[in-house]
């Protein structure tokens, strides 16, 4: 018996309709879990352009006292030079470091006109061909006459990476816990469309209908309920992504500008989560009918 288009749609919408409170539970269930993995993917996917870009410019900052002299300056920037695991550096004096202070302290006036300029230190900002040799190149100047300390900001991007990490772990296991349970009701829905049907089931086999004619429209249900839920999750992929992109534009928050994806990431982040919604649905589904379909 050949499969019919049209009977493979009136079949398939029918069985939603007739399970429609199941089937929505089922489809929410996977939006929700395909949205919080679609997040997690762009969580990664930020983390590692952020990470990429401040690996390529870790600054070592050499921080020179106040009062330090023309000449003790020119030594460090001499030595700056001859370091072969210098890419470049540039200095910053105390007027320059001074406007920078008053820029990040603007919020805080009494700490602001607390400080004067000569109390500001200039600073070298050096960028490193390989952000591991920090805590080397930086031994080298900690002990120099008229430097007051060091600092790089590798620890920071340790710090950085392990709590990423962890949130990415938490996220993803919830998505696999919320995809296993889309499953199961994707499972649970097609099992009960089975047993509404069973005797119409029974009426096709004496007919002549073949296993496939009778399987299709129940494995067709668990794909639409996949395809359905893993679009509104790349719906709502995409309004998270918006909605970061406006948090940083609008309130002008120039640290997680870092963390932007590429509109290419977007629509590869899109597809793998169509992919898992479709997959998610058609699994359950096949397993429903291999195991309460008896033809």
């Amino acid at each position: 018996m050949a499969i019919s288009l049209e009977y493979v749609v009136k079949e398939t919408s029918g069985n939603l309709w007739r399970n429609r409170l199941m089937s929505l539970a089922a489809i929410l269930t996977i939006s929700v879990s395909l949205a919080l993995a679609g997040a997690a993917l762009l969580l990664k996917q930020g983390v590692s352009v952020a990470t990429s870009q401040w690996k390529g410019g870790v600054q070592l900052l050499i921080f020179m006292q106040p009062n330090a002299t023309t000449a003790q300056t020119g030594a460090i920037s001499k030595q700056l030079n001859a370091l072969p695991e210098i890419k470049s550096f540039t200095y910053v004096n105390q007027a320059q470091s001074y406007q920078e202070f008053k820029r990040l302290m603007a919020n805080s006036p009494d700490l602001l006109h607390s400080v004067t300029e000569s109390q500001i230190p200039p600073s070298f900002r050096v960028v490193l061909k390989n952000p591991n040799d920090a805590p080397s190149v930086g031994s080298l100047f900690q002990q120099q006459v008229g430097v007051r300390n060091v600092n790089f900001n590798r620890s920071a991007i340790n710090t950085m990476l392990r709590v990423t990490s962890i949130m990415q772990l938490v996220i993803v296991a919830l998505a696999v816990i919320l995809l296993i349970s889309a499953a199961v009701l994707i499972l649970n829905v097609i099992r009960v469309a089975i047993f509404s049907r069973r005797r119409e089931v029974a009426v096709m086999k004496l007919v002549g209908a073949t296993n496939w004619f009778i399987r299709v429209p129940f494995m067709l249900e668990g794909l639409a309920q996949g395809l359905i839920g893993a679009l509104v999750a790349a719906l709502a992929v995409i309004g998270i992504q918006t909605l970061f992109h406006y948090a940083v534009s609008h309130f002008q928050i120039s640290i997680l500008s870092n963390f932007l994806v590429s509109s290419h990431d977007v629509l590869m982040t899109e597809l793998v989560v169509v992919l898992m919604g479709i997959l998610v649905g058609t699994g359950g589904s096949a397993l429903a009918v291999r195991r309460y379909l008896e033809v």
